[in-house]
């Protein structure tokens, strides 16, 4: 379990840095499903920030696993608004990609519980 758990947790972590670095260059395809969903463009450094410092818990939580726990929570619950976000303005074809990370989120937390 510890070895799925480290997997889970850098793939998670890779992609988290390689997302809010996206939103921290304003790649074209990023601020269009952000103006989309009408988040001000005043939050975009606050959720890169977010993505990663999850990054960094989940990574810290292979050391220290009440730490990876509770990133990846964070993470789960970031993905969840982003779900509610898309919904909120009816757009489901852009639902499912949060979806998907969520449940990714939640991989770490059943692991590094079944792991402490």
């Amino acid at each position: 379990m510890f070895i799925a758990y480290v997997v889970v947790a850098v793939l998670l972590s890779i992609l988290l840095v390689f997302s809010g670095r996206s939103m921290l260059v304003k790649d074209k395809d990023i601020m269009e499903t952000l103006d989309r969903l009408a988040v001000p463009k005043s939050w975009i450094p606050v959720l890169a920030l977010l993505k990663f410092a999850g990054a960094v818990g989940l990574l810290i939580g292979i050391f220290y696993r009440p730490l990876g726990i509770a990133a990846a929570i964070g993470v789960a619950l970031f993905f969840i608004g982003a779900v509610i976000s898309h919904l909120r303005v009816k757009d489901v074809k852009g639902a499912p990609v949060p979806v998907v990370l969520v449940l990714l989120a939640a991989a770490p937390v059943v692991l590094g519980l079944a792991t402490v």
